[in-house]
């Protein structure tokens, strides 16, 4: 593409800015794309907890999404957070009649600090509806088990298996990609698996030694969305993403923000290149005027 892409964010949002709309957005300038957002649930949260989810009427997103769409070229969509079933099926509704050219699900179920951020019937909407309409799905293990109706995975070869049964949830007629994401399992070295029902690519990975992890998975996913109309294919914007990721994980330290799991670093390289320059209009300004 010669034109910058538009990238469309239907989630929740995050207060503290580590997860939700807000990391996503940030995800996108970081890498080159117009964010947009469409607003589908609120929480009090913060890096510690999830104290309260208020779910927005499923009328004004399928609103916010078909007014969006009738002006603004969009040229990737990630979805987040969603909350309950309503929500799931409205955002369904609307992206099946909006046919948007490249979608990625992430299927967010619980939180960082373990309170769940999706209720049963919602996931069973999800897996219904959404599934089918997505190009990439990015699980981590435990929502691998709950879209399988079974336990994680908690070794290599179960995530083999677990991603084979993932594609086979969506439409075979469809070139969907899996992305399973093995954070999870235990060791120094990370693994995710990226499966289309033809190829399985090992992305192998190291474990960096940070507490501050707070909305990996939101922003990952929409890395991918913000970089798949930049790249030729899923597995080249999916490994930029994930290189760009653990970048933004090494940095995470350099921020202070909140007791407990803090936010990735979105704004690393901007923020760097911005004190580079900085820094030499100080010495630029010192040699003018000593």
């Amino acid at each position: 593409m010669t034109a910058i892409p538009n990238a469309l964010t239907i989630a929740g949002v995050d207060p503290s800015g580590g997860a939700g709309v807000l990391a996503d957005l940030k995800t996108f300038s970081a890498l080159g794309a117009y964010g947009c957002a469409v607003i589908a649930a609120l929480t009090a949260q913060n890096t510690r907890a999830v104290t309260g989810v208020q779910a927005v009427a499923p009328d004004f997103i399928r609103l916010q999404i078909d007014t969006l769409f009738d002006d603004v070229r969009i040229d990737a969509v990630k979805i987040g957070m969603l909350g309950e079933a309503a929500t799931v099926r409205a955002v369904a509704e609307a992206l099946a009649r909006q046919a948007p050219p490249f979608t990625v699900l992430d299927p967010v179920m619980v939180a960082k600090s373990g309170d769940a951020l999706l209720d049963r019937a919602g996931v069973a909407t999800l897996r219904e509806a959404l599934l089918p309409l997505a190009d990439v799905i990015t699980p981590n293990l435990p929502e691998a088990g709950v879209l399988l109706e079974g336990r994680g995975p908690e070794t290599k070869p179960e995530m083999y298996r677990a991603a084979e049964r993932l594609r086979n949830l969506q439409p075979l007629a469809r070139h969907c990609w899996v992305l399973l994401k093995g954070g999870h399992l235990p060791g120094a070295e990370l693994l995710d698996l990226l499966f289309d029902g033809d190829r399985m690519i090992e992305l192998p990975g190291r474990r960096l030694d940070t507490k501050n992890t707070h909305g990996t998975g939101c922003t990952l996913s929409s890395a991918i969305a913000a970089l798949r109309p930049q790249r030729p294919d899923v597995p080249a914007a999916v490994t930029d993403a994930r290189a760009w990721l653990l970048r933004a994980i090494a940095a995470a330290d350099q921020l202070d923000v909140g007791r407990g799991h803090g936010p990735v670093h979105h704004l690393h390289a901007l923020w760097a290149a911005a004190g580079q320059r900085q820094a030499r209009q100080s010495v630029h300004s010192k040699e003018q005027y000593p």
